[in-house]
């Protein structure tokens, strides 16, 4: 019995083929050089850093994509330098077959801006420190007061509640915080003050704002207040 036949060399021969094609043309590929670099936000209504700031990062500073070879791109290194830029949240970067460096970027999200005696910035939705940006402003509520390690983990729970809800990251522009750890809060469109009190029953208190403000609204008394005291969860108090 024939261990090898004309059937048999034929396949081997095709499989060595098809070997040496792949390698080949493997190793091509990866010599190739880049055709271009992309750069897309993935929301580009509030742009608090070029395309260009970013592209650069992308390639490295080098001049054009097109001098870059496939095979020198270290994606996971490409995306930990974009990632430790302040303004950038995460990033995904990818080099597809036909040579194109694309790099998707989701920015950070602004939910206040501090004003501190070390100058002012922002703080982002997990709570970090947020550079201010010389290309766009967010509109956030301004806060002004002390931070620190006893109320920020409150604070930033406060601060999220309010960008969430539509309405309150439209009414609520300025948060001061007072000595003994109460805020007190500007509206928009009137001129009354705001007692919130302790980062206590956030929710409940929140509740009670919107609730209040449905009903006086309707017969134009909110012009008239000076005051509204949310501390009180059973009640909204009152005073001109």
């Amino acid at each position: 019995m024939k261990i090898f036949n004309w059937t048999n060399i034929r396949l081997i021969l095709m499989f060595a083929l098809v070997v040496f094609l792949y390698s080949f043309t493997s190793q091509r590929n990866e010599h190739r050089k880049l055709t271009k670099s992309v750069v897309v936000f993935t929301d580009d209504t509030s742009p608090f850093i070029r395309q260009e700031s970013v592209n650069k990062l992308l390639i490295e500073n080098k001049t054009d994509a097109k001098t870059i070879e496939k095979v020198g791109v270290d994606l996971n290194k490409l995306e930990k330098t974009i990632n430790n830029n302040p303004m950038i949240e995460k990033s995904e970067v990818s080099v597809s077959i036909d040579g194109v460096l694309k790099a998707v970027i989701k920015q950070k999200t602004p939910i206040a801006r501090i004003f501190d005696g070390n100058g002012s910035f922002y703080i982002d939705y997990q709570g970090d420190e947020m550079p201010l940006s010389d290309e766009f402003t967010a509109r956030v509520p301004l806060v002004s007061g002390e931070i620190n390690n006893k109320n920020k983990a409150d604070l930033d729970k406060l601060l999220r509640f309010v960008y969430d809800d539509e309405f309150l990251r439209k009414d609520i522009i300025g948060i001061q915080i007072l000595p003994g750890g109460s805020l007190k809060m500007l509206s928009r469109d009137f001129n009354y003050d705001i007692e919130f009190g302790k980062t206590i029953n956030i929710e409940r208190k929140f509740s009670n704002y919107k609730a209040f403000f449905q009903k006086a609204v309707t017969d134009s008394s909110l012009y008239k207040y000076k005051n509204i005291n949310l501390k009180f969860t059973q009640q909204v108090v009152c005073t001109k």
